[in-house]
């Protein structure tokens, strides 16, 4: 069985426009199913053999019919500098359909940028509006273009057990398509195979202890959706793991954690506020998948449950991947607010022709949507007063759990089981 992806109309756009689209994101977040529409020839390189031949003849791998799917080409780099050469000579959009779980093994063999050529696009575990877990009555489009058709809904459907399960089983396409009973079992494998790397051809990776790897997460994971500096995260290694750990050991296990797709922290968004204020720019520590985040610290959807202020944090960070996957499905990009004031903003939305919406983040209830709501307008107030930025297309709160409505102050309120693009 086969979901639809939103990153397929990216794809789609991309083949049209551009000679060659890679396809990067974390393992078994669905790239090569995905992409796997889109082909009239490919070759995967899973084998020490077809590894060890795409080695020795990189330019032999371009051989088939266009589109060319590319499996995990970063396994043999020097293909990158092929397309590139073969693109120079006869450049023709669609030729080639890269795809890779992580960065080459060594960079050096990539010897330029595809700028002008290859195209990048980066491919997320799956939204709940992917797995057909959102029924998507409240649309980010319409709310960016005005419309006056939101929804009024109580939601009961849903419930804060079920948020708690998703965000444990997260949006792997394999969890995603089992029966509940068995996925966050599968998940649970998914985590324990991420960091074994004793047969890994790329030497990088093979230097890294997984335990080394796993601490690292757990720290990450203590500090999800804050703006914890990296000196906090490395003194919370060094105090929960008994060991010490210098800068730059830290920063190179956390390229390989990147390489691999595992985290994607939130930048800042600093507009030019004509006062005093000041814009923090620390971004926000964020997981590409929250079930990473949950396996790493061994927490369970019934963990969540008994701990509601980490559940808020949790939740923010899976809020935050699904709205990443519809902004960028949109043309948009996420980042977060905060100032020396204190004010802050869990996510704005900005799209590409200046337009932003402000979104905080909660679990639910009525103090907490209060509390959301007022400091969005208050963020509003700011940006309009003490900048050169338009007026926000809209403010929102959104939820884990409760009904869908607009409030008297305009502020739209949105469970996250409603939410489509």
């Amino acid at each position: 069985m086969y979901y639809t992806r939103l990153i397929e109309n990216e794809i789609e756009l991309k083949l049209r426009t551009s000679g060659a689209v890679v396809v990067a994101g974390p393992r078994f977040c669905g790239k090569t199913t995905t992409c796997m529409l889109y082909q009239k020839s490919f070759i995967k390189l899973n084998t020490k053999q077809s590894i060890a031949m795409a080695r020795i003849n990189p330019r032999g791998v371009l051989n088939g019919e266009k589109p060319r799917l590319i499996d995990e080409w970063q396994k043999a780099p020097d293909i990158w500098n092929q397309i590139k050469d073969d693109l120079d000579f006869d450049y023709q959009f669609g030729k080639y359909i890269l795809t890779g779980s992580s960065t080459p093994a060594d960079k050096t063999e990539v010897h330029h940028s595809g700028v002008g050529r290859i195209t990048p696009i980066k491919m997320r575990p799956m939204s709940l509006w992917e797995s057909k877990e959102s029924k998507g009555s409240i649309s980010l489009t319409d709310l960016f273009n005005g419309s006056n058709n939101y929804p009024w809904d109580v939601n009961a459907e849903t419930t804060l057990e079920d948020i708690a399960f998703f965000m444990c089983r997260g949006g792997w396409p394999i969890s995603v398509l089992a029966s509940k009973d068995i996925a966050l079992e599968i998940t649970k494998n998914y985590y324990n195979g991420l960091f074994v790397f004793e047969d890994c051809e790329n030497e990088r990776f093979r230097n890294k202890r997984p335990d080394v790897l796993r601490m690292i997460l757990r720290s990450y994971a203590r500090h999800i959706s804050t703006e914890a500096s990296i000196t906090t995260i490395i003194a919370d290694v060094r105090q929960n793991n008994e060991r010490t750990m210098d800068a730059k050991t830290f920063d190179d296990y956390m390229e390989a954690l990147k390489d691999l797709y595992v985290l994607e922290d939130i930048p800042a968004w600093n507009p030019n506020i004509r006062s005093k204020t000041s814009i923090r720019s620390t971004p926000t520590r964020h997981f590409i998948d929250t079930s990473i985040a949950c396996r790493s610290l061994g927490i369970g959807p019934k963990d969540l449950m008994h701990d509601l202020e980490s559940f808020g944090l949790f939740f923010e960070d899976f809020a935050v991947r699904d709205l990443s996957i519809y902004a960028n499905s949109i043309g948009g990009t996420v980042s977060h607010y905060r100032d020396n004031t204190g004010l802050e903003c869990d996510a704005v939305i900005h799209l590409e022709d200046g337009r932003w919406g402000a979104i905080e983040i909660k679990l639910g209830g009525d103090d907490l949507i209060d509390s959301g709501a007022n400091s969005l307008k208050t963020l509003r107030n700011k940006i309009i007063e003490k900048s050169e930025e338009q007026a926000p297309s809209f403010l929102m709160v959104l939820t884990a759990v409760g009904g869908a409505y607009q409030r008297e102050d305009g502020v739209y309120v949105a469970p996250i089981t409603l939410l489509k693009p």
